[in-house]
């Protein structure tokens, strides 16, 4: 018996189907939701990221109310301990103590049109945290 032989041109079919399906696996992966590097942090997630990084690594967030077009409404502790309102969009974040006072009012009456609406001791009394 002589050993069988494989010609170069099966050889070279076989192996370029080989990488076409490896392609087309990677192309799946990467482009479903969430890709190889995981999903998209929550938008809660995102707006704490910006929080720290905007006041500092102390910001605690202490109300989060999700709004329009994947924003976030909710309060914020600063560095002095004092209570402050923000809004978060997916490329900015805004507070009621920034210079903006006309636009931050806008863009609350727009992305969160319910939020500041309650009494006060709402927050406090069965607020999410």
């Amino acid at each position: 018996m002589s050993p069988r032989r494989i010609r170069v041109e099966r050889l070279i079919a076989v192996l370029g189907a080989a990488v076409l399906l490896l392609g087309a696996v990677l192309l799946f992966l990467v482009t479903r939701a969430g890709g190889l590097g995981g999903g998209e942090p929550s938008v809660e997630d995102r707006a704490r990221a910006q929080l720290r990084a905007h006041i500092g690594r102390d910001a605690v967030v202490r109300y989060t109310e999700t709004g329009r077009r994947r924003a976030v409404c909710g309060y914020v502790t600063d560095q002095e301990g004092e209570l402050v309102v923000f809004i978060s969009r997916p490329n900015r974040i805004l507070l009621e103590t920034d210079p903006l006072k006309a636009e931050f009012d806008e863009m609350l009456r727009d992305l969160c049109p319910g939020f500041l609406t309650r009494p006060p001791n709402a927050i406090a009394a069965g607020g999410r945290r």
